[in-house]
């Protein structure tokens, strides 16, 4: 055999690339291979991404953010199987994610996907397909592209596949399809609604007839979520008024009260509300006088606190600044629903009750009637609510019903007073309002007043006051009426009792203290022993020993009666000064006008009489004060009610010479018809009284201090009657002055100055002509002299200066 010869390998020719195999670990290089023009590259690098895609979101972000979508839509389309089927499985991977979902719709891409469910592509293509647009159907707008490219046909086609991938994947995407074949009315009502937030918006509905529309569907329709989303939609195009005159026009009214009757609790809250919109036009509001209240209250007695909340408010609206719809709501038997609702869970809904029964009680008639439903315990709670709304429409509710004694007996006695006072610590400025004007209310009697005293009211609204931010009209308000129910309080804190500031039984003056220091009560003052301290000055009528029976058929007598509290004396006193020409009854008062006296001022019969009577005092007083000395021994020590029995009633002290003085000025000073005349009449029987006059270089040996502290050893205590003290000075005459001038009706204020001094001021008529107001001669001020010319009227122009020459 011949030796083979070895065959020479031919060189490979030189325009062929030769093959290079490629393995990379970047996904971006293999999104920029899917550019390639070779179906192989193609081919593994689709593969290669499907896989990446698979491992979870963060992948699909980062080819979105590679850029591999877009190159990828162009192979759906490729003429090569193997690629077309890998990009197809790719976008079934990647269309779970919104950002790519979205990017789709942009490419539009629709009509190639659907193409992939053609009969003669593979399964896999099938199940890929319909997986991408499944996903993709859960939005509106692919759905619209879906429909628009034919693909419901395919799908519906594929539900009979042997692959259950398949078919589970037609039968999602066809159920994503067929939802938005429902009615498409109450999402485009919402969408309205939405809309009608913005006001150019509403002018362009306005302009097209959309408004229209919409209360057709509200009227016509009988899907309750059609009726809820109209509603919704009117309310908000209510807000602007000339939606609300044209709704108003069209009787939108009707068709809320229509809606009012709903089975659905969703419409009927939606036409609450849409009521409470359009109550700000005034026909709106007249028409649901007859036609919506009824209806409202009806809703109150729902199960449904949600809707008593937009019953409520409703019901709020229309009451506010209408007396008829306020009648028209308690016609409908609304008070009981309401006060119910006034224990509700939701803040909302107390917060509305409470409006509309406040609005209710402006009436008298409708006041009576809801105080007689028990509103002041119902109250109770809301005014602990932790919720500032609620708690500014209790105490509001507080003021407008608690206008009479009875009704604020029922609020103290329920214990809703301790609430209202803290109140008046908030921090929100509108409760701290309200709760100082319902305190303001509550302390027009005196029980109430000392309850809230108690409660530390005063106290409060003291520290208020103070600060520039947080103080207000009601809160000064307040405060100063609480002050004018416990003068005692009043007079030691601020040094003035104006002529309207009567003095009663029970007043005493403990001197000056400080802002911020707590006047200890009687009772504890009475019960202390004496001291160095001020003497407290106790002015006190009442007695509490039966008279003597030899005085017992006296009735001119004024031992052991209480003469000055009765109403007799006022009346007497009012009209006594319907006979005067002209009175003014403070330094601020307004002027009474009555009848006019004889040019000289004075009715001379009278002033006979009381010459008269003035001799008859003298003569007979030495007998009376024999009769009576040891009586009044007696009656100077604290007495007690129900001696013998387990408890007994602490009195204060009696004061038979006080009571004197009250029935001798009754009897002869009282009337006197000349105002004038009763003044002086009055200032010289004090001083008389009190030591009598005094000159001022004598004044240091009078010695009034020695006289004070005897009668502290004598009574045991440093709190004295007025009575008692037979040697005054100017603060003892100025108090005893006011309480007797208050017994017999002269206006006069009382002021406490520095040193031991305090006056007296009243204003007269001026006799001249100057200074004419009205036609009437104008007012002055001036100051009674107690002291040194007993009845002596000194003309208060400069305070500090006269004041300083006359005291």
């Amino acid at each position: 055999m011949g030796k083979k010869i070895k065959k020479e390998v031919e060189p490979p020719p030189k325009d062929v690339f030769d093959p290079l195999m490629i393995e990379s670990k970047k996904a971006a290089t293999v999104v920029l291979m899917l550019n390639s023009p070779e179906e192989e590259i193609l081919a593994k690098a689709c593969e290669a991404i499907y896989k990446f895609a698979l491992k979870g979101e963060e992948n699909k972000t980062t080819l979105l953010e590679l850029g591999a979508v877009e190159p990828l839509t162009k192979l759906l389309t490729h003429e090569d199987k193997i690629v077309r089927r890998n990009a197809t499985m790719i976008f079934g991977i990647l269309a779970s994610n919104n950002d790519v979902k979205k990017l789709l719709r942009e490419l539009d891409v629709m009509n190639s996907v659907i193409a992939q469910l053609a009969p003669e592509e593979e399964v896999v293509i099938h199940e890929f397909a319909s997986l991408c647009l499944a996903n993709m159907s859960a939005e509106y707008t692919s759905k619209v592209q879906i429909f628009e490219h034919g693909g419901l046909e395919p799908l519906i086609r594929l539900l009979s596949s042997p692959d259950p991938d398949v078919k589970k994947n037609s039968m999602e995407c066809i159920y994503n399809l067929v939802q938005e074949l429902n009615d498409l009315h109450i999402e485009a009502l919402a969408v309205i609604a939405n809309c009608l937030e913005d006001m150019d918006t509403v002018v362009q509905i306005q302009q097209t007839g959309g408004l229209k529309k919409l209360l057709s569907f509200a009227e016509n329709s009988t899907i309750p979520d059609i009726q809820k989303n109209a509603a919704k939609a009117i309310t908000k195009a209510a807000y602007d008024p000339e939606n609300r005159k044209l709704f108003h026009e069209q009787e939108v009214e009707k068709c809320l009260v229509a809606l009012l009757g709903s089975e659905n609790d969703g419409t009927k809250i939606a036409a609450s509300q849409a009521i409470s919109a359009m109550c700000e036009n005034s026909g709106s509001k007249d028409f649901f006088n007859n036609q919506g209240i009824p209806q409202l209250i009806q809703l109150l007695k729902s199960d449904n606190e949600e809707v008593w909340e937009a019953a409520a408010l409703a019901l709020a609206h229309l009451t506010t600044c209408n007396p008829a719809n306020a009648n028209a709501a308690a016609e409908a038997d609304g008070i009981d629903p309401l006060i119910n609702v006034l224990s509700s869970k939701r803040d909302g809904a107390i917060a509305n009750a409470a409006t509309v029964l406040t609005n209710m009680a402006m009436q008298e008639p409708l006041r009576l009637n809801i105080q007689n439903h028990d509103i002041m315990h119902a109250i109770i709670s809301p005014l602990r609510s932790a919720n500032t709304v609620v708690q500014s429409k209790a105490a509001l509710a507080v003021t407008a019903t608690a206008c009479d004694v009875e009704a604020r007996t029922e609020l103290r006695n329920s214990g809703g007073l301790e609430p209202l006072v803290e109140l008046l610590r908030s921090k929100n400025d509108e409760v701290r309002k309200h709760a100082s004007w319902a305190v303001m209310v509550c302390a027009g009697d005196e029980l109430t007043a000392n309850e809230l005293c108690r409660l530390g009211a005063l106290d409060i609204l003291e520290e208020v006051n103070v600060s520039g931010t947080r103080k207000n009209k009601f809160s000064e308000a307040a405060y100063n009426k609480l002050l004018n129910n416990n003068l005692s309080l009043k007079y030691s804190q601020t040094g003035y009792l104006s002529s309207s500031n009567i003095i009663n039984d029970g007043f005493y003056d403990y001197g000056r203290i400080n802002p911020g220091t707590k006047l200890l009560p009687l009772k504890e003052l009475c019960l202390q022993e004496p001291s160095d301290l001020r003497a407290v000055l106790l002015i006190n009528s009442k007695s509490y020993v039966s008279p003597p029976s030899s005085m017992e058929d006296k009735s001119d007598v004024g031992y052991g009666r209480s003469i000055s509290s009765s109403s007799s004396l006022r009346r007497s006193s009012k009209e006594k000064n319907k006979k005067n020409s002209y009175h003014f009854s403070a330094g601020f008062g307004s002027p009474i006008e009555d009848k006019s006296e004889p040019a000289s001022g004075r009715n001379t019969v009278l002033s006979k009489s009381a010459t008269k009577e003035k001799g008859w005092r003298k003569s007979k007083g030495k007998k009376e004060e024999e009769k009576v000395k040891e009586e009044e021994e007696v009656m100077a020590v604290p007495k007690f009610v129900g001696e013998g029995s387990s408890e007994k009633e602490w009195c204060p002290p009696s004061d038979p010479d006080f009571s004197m003085y009250v029935y001798e000025v009754t009897k002869s000073i009282l009337p006197i018809t000349n105002i004038k005349e009763q003044i002086e009449d009055l200032a010289k029987y004090v001083a008389e009284k009190m030591g009598g006059k005094i000159p001022k270089e004598k004044l240091p040996d009078f010695s009034w201090e020695l006289h004070i502290s005897e009668l502290k050893f004598q009574l045991k205590s440093n709190v004295i009657p007025i009575g008692h003290v037979k040697k005054g000075i100017f603060y003892h005459r100025a108090l005893l002055f006011k309480a007797l001038a208050d017994r017999i009706g002269i206006g006069c204020s009382l002021v406490r100055g520095e040193y031991g001094r305090a006056w007296n001021e009243v204003m007269l008529q001026n006799d001249s002509r100057k200074g004419v107001i009205g036609g009437l001669p104008a007012p002055e001020m001036y100051v009674i002299d107690l002291m040194f010319h007993p009845g002596g009227l000194m003309k208060l122009r400069s305070r500090e200066a006269d004041l300083y020459r006359f005291l």
